[in-house]
């Protein structure tokens, strides 16, 4: 097989990745997300915020957390807090935060031992 032929496989299984993404690709396909996990990582347990104090927190514009909200609502990161106005969040206690803790903590430790 030629390194055209190979070169054309990469780019149809990277599209193929791309148009059928997993729920890590899914997530990180937008910009900003990344940093914005980094922040929630470094939250306090139960801590409530609103998008402008997410922002500060993150490094981020308020228009940013703004834009990604709804995904981290999507995929149980983060929740709104009910009966709050200016609407309020906090982390999310599911099964994706517990295990994105648990791989943050193995990341953070590896090399360590």
């Amino acid at each position: 097989m030629s390194s055209i032929e190979h070169a054309a496989d990469r780019g149809d299984k990277k599209e193929l990745r791309k148009e059928h993404p997993s729920g890590w690709l899914y997530l990180t396909q937008h910009d900003a997300i990344p940093i914005l996990v980094d922040a929630l990582l470094d939250l306090p347990p139960n801590r409530e915020f609103n998008k402008t104090e997410f922002a500060d927190h993150a490094g981020v514009t308020r228009q940013t957390v703004g834009n990604y909200t709804d995904l981290l609502i999507e995929v149980e990161l983060i929740e709104e807090v009910p009966d709050t106005s200016p609407r309020r969040y906090r982390v999310t206690d599911s099964t994706v935060v517990r295990e994105l803790f648990e791989l943050n903590s193995a990341l953070n430790s590896a090399g360590r031992e």
